[in-house]
């Protein structure tokens, strides 16, 4: 059953998160106020999934994120935002965040973004995706040369790690395929092993950054 923390500093927005996520059967195990405060109860709790509010007061929403990648952590860390890709957001981005939700998504799009991050998914509608690498990339325009894992991509790997950087999830990869969902985890882990990346996002972006992204 998959667990989740919730921070954000005001007590009735996690109020009304939790009774989405307990109502469709998830587990809330704490709830935080600040960075700080998700960071120490990320330790604590060991939830599978931290929903991330980007502006607190005090210690943000990226200084926790921050402070969750550093102590490695196994959770995974949803940012919770407006729509307009501001620096939070890119900053979010680098610090090492999961994925994003918009603050207006509905219960079926917050359920299902827990639950993908909690499988290892990148909660992140393939519009929302192109418009970050995009800025991103305006941002880091210098390519540089590829790390070396790049070159030991089987040509699998490649045509998997691009379907990734279009925002597919694993089981439309699946399809597109014609593989089991098995397949396509193995494929996913062993690119990021060999990609050095901590997550599909950092992927997402070696993807695009490198011109390993074939066009659809």
């Amino acid at each position: 059953m998959t667990s989740v923390l919730l921070a954000d500093d005001q007590a009735m927005v996690r109020s009304g998160l939790r009774m989405i996520l307990e109502l469709r059967g998830l587990v809330v195990v704490g709830e935080a106020a600040d960075g700080a405060e998700a960071a120490l109860l990320a330790a604590e709790l060991e939830p599978d999934v931290v929903l991330m509010d980007v502006r607190m007061p005090g210690t943000d929403g990226i200084e926790g994120l921050r402070r969750i990648v550093a102590a490695g952590l196994p959770c995974r860390v949803v940012v919770l935002t407006t729509f307009d890709l501001d620096q939070h957001v890119y900053d979010a981005l680098r610090a090492g965040a999961s994925g994003f939700l918009l603050k207006d998504a509905s219960a079926e799009q917050l359920v299902g973004a827990v639950e993908r991050a909690a499988a290892g998914e990148v909660p992140m509608a393939p519009q929302v995706t192109a418009r970050l690498v995009d800025r991103f990339l305006e941002r880091e325009p210098d390519a540089g040369t590829p790390p070396p894992g790049v070159a030991a991509l089987s040509p699998r790997e490649r045509e998997v790690l691009s379907l990734v950087a279009q925002g597919l999830t694993n089981p439309e990869i699946a399809e597109r395929l014609v593989v089991s969902l098995a397949t396509v985890k193995t494929h996913v882990r062993s690119i990021l092993a060999k990609l050095d990346a901590r997550d599909r996002v950092q992927a997402v972006l070696l993807a695009h950054r490198h011109g390993l992204v074939a066009e659809d």
